[in-house]
């Protein structure tokens, strides 16, 4: 008598997981938590940046690490974007495998395996990226000529964040100069991106830090100049500035993302009557617990969104707040007098932080009216190499 008892003796059948949302579905049977996109915003929010931009005679290479998402990337591009950024290697690679053919690796890329997988890509997309070091770039240089690829290559300035970059317009121009000396390497021109001026409350305090930074760009444009070398691309700007950094005439293309979502940080700021852009971007959440009149519980947290920029906002309910986000939790508030949450209904919550939020997702849900249209795979959510 055989005695063995097989491993899988005690395994369990298990139900298989239903989908959040399937194409059809009404947004009110779409499970929760989910992250899901108003497409009539989401379209409007893509055609007003694209119109700013092309009426500036300025390309638009909107953030891809805003979304991860290739179906959002593909829509933007099919409206007239340039192409996209990324911060990662890994995270172009799944927009290259999703048909991006031209994207701007808008950091600066060191180690051998970024290195091999960037030289591999270049063979199948258009890839420029960022150098702000000598070593650096000869280790791109010998990757590019182990494969045989060639990729363009922008001196990445700082002129203000205080985060990479070259610090004088020497340094620049001893950098672009080596590029041009190094064989697979093409100097294509400069990134000048300062991502602390684009969360500027005031209108005013935005635009003269526009004006200051497309100033210092200048200078090291005339200087670039003057040893003969041709900025082709310069590059840079973001949602918060994007207005004022195509009137400044020192960019040719501007690296706005957030704009196609409008986060709750975003919102905050004081547009003037330039733009206007509207909320397109919701944590889905379903009231689990009212355990008094003023307070609701709501099934998503610190697993569903981020909150360093601030807990999200509780969008179309001026009565009710967000008052703290736990693991699994996010607590609302009523205002006295207003009437109670009913348990089981729905709150859509504008996040604080729509990049790292996207990033907790494996898809979003994509709704127009009160129906679902699609569900888009936020493909290359966690790739961060």
């Amino acid at each position: 008598m055989n005695n063995v008892i097989s491993a899988d003796a005690n395994a369990v059948c298990v139900p298989a997981i239903a989908p959040a949302a399937r194409p059809g579905d009404r947004l009110d049977q779409v499970d929760t938590p989910s992250l899901v996109l108003d497409l009539d915003a989401f379209e409007e929010n893509l055609r007003t940046m694209q119109v700013l931009a092309e009426r500036h005679g300025v390309a638009l290479r909107p953030h891809a690490k805003a979304h991860r998402c290739p179906d959002i990337a593909l829509r933007q591009i099919a409206l007239g974007a340039q192409g996209v950024c990324c911060q990662k290697v890994t995270e172009a690679a799944c927009f290259v495998s999703a048909g991006v053919r031209d994207i701007h690796i808008s950091n600066e890329i060191v180690g051998p395996a970024k290195l091999d997988l960037l030289a591999r890509l270049a063979a199948h997309a258009n890839i420029t990226v960022c150098v702000d070091n000598l070593r650096a770039l000869h280790g791109l240089s010998e990757a590019l000529v182990r494969h045989n690829s060639t990729v363009g290559v922008l001196v990445e300035l700082d002129i203000g964040q205080k985060r990479c970059g070259v610090q004088t317009p020497q340094e620049a121009i001893a950098l672009a100069q080596a590029v041009q000396q190094l064989p697979q390497v093409r100097f294509d021109g400069i990134q000048a991106y300062h991502g602390g001026i684009q969360h500027k409350r005031a209108h005013d305090r935005r635009r003269e830090a526009a004006e200051k930074a497309a100033r210092r760009i200048r200078r090291y444009l005339d200087a670039l100049a003057g040893a003969g070398l041709d900025c082709r691309v310069v590059t840079g700007g973001g949602t918060g500035t994007a207005m004022f950094d195509v009137a400044t005439g020192v960019y040719t293309e501007i690296q706005p993302g957030s704009y196609a979502f409008m986060d709750n940080d975003y919102g905050r700021l004081d547009w003037g009557d330039a733009l206007e852009f509207r909320h397109s971007l919701f944590l889905l959440g379903t009231v689990m617990s009212t355990p008094t009149p003023q307070r609701a519980v709501v099934d998503l947290g610190l697993k569903s969104t981020s909150a360093e920029s601030g807990a999200p906002r509780v969008f179309g309910m001026p009565h009710v707040t967000c008052v703290a986000i736990h693991d699994e939790h996010t607590m609302l508030e009523l205002k006295e007098g207003a009437d109670r949450l009913a348990l089981g209904s729905q709150v859509r919550l504008i996040p604080g932080h729509c990049d790292p939020t996207f990033n907790l997702h494996d898809e979003v849900v994509a709704f127009r009216g009160r129906t679902v249209e699609a569900v888009w795979p936020i493909s290359a959510r966690g790739l961060s190499r």
